[in-house]
């Protein structure tokens, strides 16, 4: 709900701040006063295109500033502000610049934000009615969500979606492996050569690097055997080593009996030495055995580093690949091996998941029928008090052929009229006259308006084309409407204003904002504003400030009797206010 509006330098306007009280709020002015100034700033905080034209003579830049009450807040529009991070508890504040060079800025809870995001949210905040509206309920891709909203079927929608996802899964999983089948057999007599031919070379994941070990090795084997001789003959032949570490042993043994032991750890140490030279020796000769000169070996080793790369190259992987892809063509072997039998498994699969989603579809037909008819009858019947006796209003709910399937069922939903008995259905944009669609709408959201998750509704000239006892119908069905949101109400029409004594009883329930020139509404407001619009020094300049029950009285009085008040208008105005 709107709570306040914040205008600088907007068109006439240069500072204005409203606040939307509890009550009927009650808006009042000469024609061309700036009363359409206030929709149009309201417009710019809800995502319409700021232009240039807007800011104020002589001035660089405007902003507006709306506050708005998230207590009627949906989930679509908590995801949404969740999804762009915006905290928000129960208020929502949205502020928006633009300068005389067209660059704008845009802070949703003091967080930066474009105009499409504004825009988006903006639709959850406010929704704005009237005979032009084509993304409303006069687009016709939007009749199956307002028909699935107003008919409160939500597990049956959110089964159908459920359904349809998993038939599609289902599906792709047929379609990709009957594609699997056809590559395969394509290539079969390939794949089995191919399988053939790496099941005899047999490769190992980590074969290349230890063949090319090896292969290195053995080319340097006469260089490493003549180190290995050298270390070996070191420690044996040109050195008695072990002889050395013994005598040393013995001297150290006889130094020790004359020191009380104190050089035992030597005599340790000289241990181990003997043993890790002799442990070397050992060692030494093991490898040196280990070492390999075989030529034919080695000429082994290179053509099996051949053929492994070849295959590589062959089929453009890396050698430590080479068994995935063998696994790869076995698979796809299998696969055709297999054949109409997996597919089979596929098929079956996917027709109980086909079936699954036609039986949800189905029942969600059944649902959008009844509610279909529901809707026509209520509709209907709010026709002949707006003097549309004879029109028709019939919601369309057609079955659709597989190709038109979706989540949201195999339905196709729209909206049609007729205006005359003898003349054929059509959409509502097309078949009915301003007039009449303006009274079509009407009673469309009087039906609709308990289900819709907007909290503020505007009403732009509702009373187009009509006038008499049709415009007293008009203002009839505004006040149902506003049971379940704020209306405000843009007319001209006196026949709306006799509704003035029930808004006045709507608005101790919920807050009602009305732009109006009608002195019957005006009496009943809670709180009254006027508009008005002065010269001063070349420069016209709209303001709005709220009225004592003074200004309000003589403000009435005005309303009744034009430009010059009368006693009699002071009088009929104190009537209408006690009336109050």
């Amino acid at each position: 709900m709107l709570q306040s509006l914040s205008i600088r330098n907007v068109v006439l306007i240069d500072k204005l701040d409203l606040d939307f009280k509890s009550g009927l709020s009650v808006l009042t002015g000469e024609t061309g006063a700036g009363k359409s100034i206030l929709l149009d700033s309201l417009g710019l905080v809800l995502g319409n295109r700021a232009e240039t034209s807007l800011i104020r003579q002589g001035e660089d830049k405007l902003s507006v500033t709306a506050q708005f009450s998230l207590q009627k807040q949906t989930p679509a529009l908590r995801a949404l502000l969740d999804e762009y991070e915006i905290e928000a508890d129960d208020e929502l504040l949205i502020k928006r610049s633009l300068t005389c060079d067209g660059k704008g800025k845009i802070f949703i809870n003091d967080q930066p934000a474009g105009a499409k995001l504004l825009k988006e949210i903006g639709k959850y905040l406010v929704e704005v009615h009237g005979q032009f509206d084509n993304q409303g309920l006069l687009n016709p891709a939007n009749h199956l969500d307002v028909l699935d909203a107003y008919g409160a079927y939500k597990p049956l929608v959110e089964r159908t979606a459920a359904a349809f996802a998993a038939y599609k899964k289902a599906r792709a999983a047929r379609q990709e492996a009957e594609k699997n089948i056809a590559r395969a057999k394509e290539d079969e007599e390939n794949l089995r050569h191919w399988v053939d031919e790496l099941e005899k070379m047999n490769p190992r994941p980590d074969e290349e690097d230890e063949l090319g070990k090896k292969r290195q090795e053995m080319m340097n084997a006469e260089k490493i055997i003549d180190s290995l001789n050298y270390a070996y003959g070191a420690l044996t032949e040109r050195a008695d080593v072990q002889g050395a570490i013994r005598s040393a042993q013995s001297a150290m043994d006889k130094a020790n009996t004359l020191v009380d032991g104190r050089y035992q750890t030597i005599i340790d140490m000289l241990d181990q030495a003997l043993i890790d030279i002799s442990e070397t020796v050992n060692e030494l000769e093991e490898v040196s055995h280990n070492v390999s000169l075989n030529q034919n070996e080695l000429e082994n080793i290179e053509e099996r580093l051949y053929a492994l790369r070849g295959l590589a190259r062959k089929h453009n992987v890396a050698v430590s690949d080479l068994p995935q892809t063998l696994a790869d063509f076995r698979n796809r072997l299998s696969t055709i091996e297999l054949g109409e039998e997996g597919i089979a498994a596929l098929r079956k699969a996917e027709d109980t998941a086909k079936l699954d989603y036609v039986k949800a579809a189905n029942e969600l037909s059944s649902a959008r029928q009844a509610a279909a008819l529901q809707l026509d009858n209520k509709v209907m019947s709010e026709l002949p008090p707006l003097k549309m006796e004879k029109a028709r209003f019939v919601t369309v709910v057609e079955k659709m052929d597989e190709s038109g399937w979706s989540e949201k069922g195999f339905n196709n939903v729209y909206f049609t009229v007729a205006t005359n008995p003898n003349s054929p259905q059509g959409p509502l944009n097309k078949i009915a006259s301003g007039g009449e669609l303006a009274r079509f709408m009407l009673a469309l959201k009087v039906n609709l308006a308990q289900s819709s998750s907007v909290a503020t509704m505007i009403f732009d000239e509702v009373d187009t084309g009509i006038s008499g006892s049709a415009a007293q119908k008009v203002g009839l069905k505004l006040h149902e409407v506003s049971r379940y949101a704020q209306v405000i109400c843009i007319t001209h029409l006196a026949q709306i204003a006799c509704l003035a004594d029930r808004l006045a009883r709507l608005a101790r329930d919920v807050q009602v904002l009305v732009v109006t020139h009608s002195p019957q509404v005006a009496a009943c407001g809670n709180n009254h504003f006027k508009v008005e619009k002065s010269t001063a020094d070349n420069v016209t300049t709209t303001t709005v400030r709220e009225l004592t029950k003074i200004e309000k009285s003589e403000e009435i009085a005005r309303m009744l009797a034009g430009e010059v008040i009368t006693d009699a208008a002071r009088a009929a105005a104190k009537v209408l206010i006690g009336a109050e």
